[in-house]
């Protein structure tokens, strides 16, 4: 059992959230869910601090990049070092015939290859914005690629949001203005915490 120190220690440390978004649209609404969370992050969550990881730049994945020695290519290396120095994940994608999108399934892909695990072992929330379900049958996708990536997602609470529907969501540049969905998006983040402190403190 932990001492009251540490304990304390541990509270006040700040955990590094890689969040990527599985849309490359400039405007997309999925990137502004990760844009609202830095934002709520920095206001009202001293814990967390978002760091959006870029994934446009990653070739598609095809292992005659690879050197023999097991070696990535430059935009490939940086990503792949990212993921692996996060506390833990935020996942933001728009859903794709069921699924998550090409983009982040192919990042997904890119830090599973080598020796180095850099999903395990670390806790990770999905938002998602679109149509129908509000993407929800896309992140149900990604909770089994993550199974075997050894990511461990909390369960609830959910944000699913439906960008189309009215009262509007976001703005034309994407920007997450609905009250109600920020504060969803607020209950995540707080349950990200809690999770990815919980494992780290099994880890000890």
């Amino acid at each position: 059992m932990e001492d009251s120190t540490t304990a304390a220690k541990r509270a006040k440390r700040t955990l590094r959230v890689a969040a990527i978004s599985g849309s490359l649209r400039r405007a997309s609404a999925n990137t502004g869910l990760i844009r609202a969370a830095a934002k709520m992050c920095e206001e009202s969550i001293p814990g967390l601090q978002i760091d959006h990881v870029d994934i446009s730049d990653l070739p598609l994945l095809n292992t005659d990049l690879e050197t023999a020695g097991g070696g990535f290519p430059v935009a490939v290396k940086a990503f792949r070092d990212r993921v692996r120095g996060a506390d833990c994940f935020l996942f933001a994608s728009p859903e794709y015939n069921y699924s998550v999108t090409g983009s982040l399934k192919n990042a997904l892909d890119w830090a599973s290859r080598g020796s180095v695990k850099c999903w395990a072992d670390k806790a990770a929330a999905i938002v998602c914005a679109g149509a129908d379900f509000g993407g929800g049958r896309g992140s149900l996708h990604l909770r089994q690629i993550g199974i075997y990536l050894d990511i461990h997602f909390i369960n609830k609470p959910e944000l699913h949001v439906r960008a189309f529907d009215d009262p509007p969501k976001f703005d034309a540049a994407g920007n997450l203005t609905h009250a109600e969905s920020r504060e969803r998006l607020k209950k995540v983040l707080l349950s990200l915490h809690a999770f990815a402190l919980r494992l780290q403190r099994k880890e000890e």
